[in-house]
């Protein structure tokens, strides 16, 4: 693996050896380092002070905060060991992460640090990798929330694997949990209503969890592609994404109020799962049996006050019908029909007639639905 910035001079730190940078943020780099007197590899991330004493000054509170407010470590939030300063840099040593193979930190050319990012960018996770690290990141949030802040910049790459655990890091825009603070981070991540308090890490939470069900970037939120199938097929995805569309709700109330809201519905997903059957799979023809819940894609209004929504469409047992509303035909923007299970965008909010239709099923009549409040419709075609 070629290093980040190879040629860039090393700097020089008491104590550590740093071997090479292995990541770049807005604020800072970070380096793979070893401890002098034992060895150890440590992560230190390394804060110029001639380039920005503000960025640097902004850190250092994030940090005291951090330290003043929490009285001890989380398993969730990643350990910062020691916080310190030369005549060039303000710097903290945290642990490393994990290889991207899966393999503790080495000195190897070939050691990357694995990070959320790195894991969706192999592709969409299974259900049980999507609960666990949505849960761990939803853990080190309440932690954060608890006492009163908001970490403001909740993304992929922040989310570090250690010791196979996931553990939130970059603390560096941590400020006190209000409606006022300022609007900083990562845009893709920031929620439309320009907040950003713990209903802002909210939002960034339910994209990433988002991202891991779907396999699509936080930007094509809320279409499912590909997976909508694998999804609605799936009780355990599909309630997840359920609460992945409530934490990205464009308005702030209508969000949970923060991380321990969205754990407790978290937890309450979880147990009722826990008291169902496996889910049922696909026939060879591409049916399915009922669902064992109802699946609830709601999608979100986004442009308000423009009346246009997104709506779920979905058939029990489950197969590709194309959905009529109005007599018209619902299409993509290249012509091709929408078949079930989707997500339609742009559908009129406004009370229209859906008829589903299937070249062997025949036709389901789902009757009148008022769009300016329904957001999903399911055809239940009896056996």
């Amino acid at each position: 693996m070629n290093d980040i910035h190879a040629n860039q001079e090393t700097p020089e730190l008491p104590d550590f050896e740093l071997l090479r940078q292995v990541g770049q943020g807005g604020f800072g780099a970070v380096w793979l380092a070893r401890n002098r007197a034992t060895g150890k590899l440590r992560a230190v991330k390394m804060i110029p002070l001639q380039c920005s004493t503000d960025r640097a000054g902004r850190e250092l509170t994030s940090l005291s905060r951090l330290e003043r407010q929490l009285d001890r470590r989380h398993e969730h939030l990643i350990d910062i060991h020691h916080v310190g300063r030369t005549a060039e840099y303000l710097y903290y040593v945290m642990d490393p992460a994990d290889g991207v193979d899966g393999r503790p930190a080495s000195d190897s050319p070939d050691y990357r640090p694995a990070t959320l990012r790195s894991l969706l960018d192999e592709g969409p996770l299974e259900a049980e990798a999507c609960a666990r690290h949505a849960r761990a990141l939803l853990e080190g949030l309440a932690c954060l929330h608890a006492i009163g802040m908001a970490h403001r910049d909740v993304k992929p790459s922040n989310c570090l694997i250690v010791d196979r655990r996931l553990k939130l890091a970059d603390f560096g825009l941590l400020t006190e949990s209000q409606p006022s603070a300022s609007r900083m981070g990562t845009l893709t991540y920031m929620p439309p209503d320009g907040r950003m308090d713990a209903r802002a890490d909210v939002y960034a939470a339910g994209l990433i969890l988002y991202e891991m069900i779907s396999g699509q970037p936080a930007e094509r939120f809320p279409h499912l592609g590909v997976r909508a199938a694998t999804i609605a097929a799936d009780v355990r995805l599909a309630s997840l994404n359920r609460v992945a569309l409530h934490a990205c709700q464009p308005v702030a109330g209508d969000r949970f109020s923060d991380a321990r809201a969205m754990l407790d519905e978290f937890d309450a997903v979880e147990t009722r799962l826990g008291r169902r059957h496996p889910r049922r799979r696909l026939t060879a023809m591409g049916l399915a049996m009922v669902l064992t819940a109802a699946l609830v894609i709601g999608a979100v209004t986004w442009l308000r006050p423009t009346p246009r929504v997104s709506v779920n469409f979905i058939t029990e047992p489950l197969f590709e019908a194309t959905i009529w509303v109005d007599g018209r035909q619902l299409v993509e923007e290249d012509g091709t029909p929408h078949t079930t299970p989707c997500t339609v965008p742009d559908v009129a909010a406004r009370p229209s007639r859906v008829v589903f239709r299937h070249p062997e099923a025949g036709e389901y009549d789902a009757g009148m639905h008022d769009f300016r409040t329904v957001r999903e419709v399911t055809a239940r075609w009896e056996p």
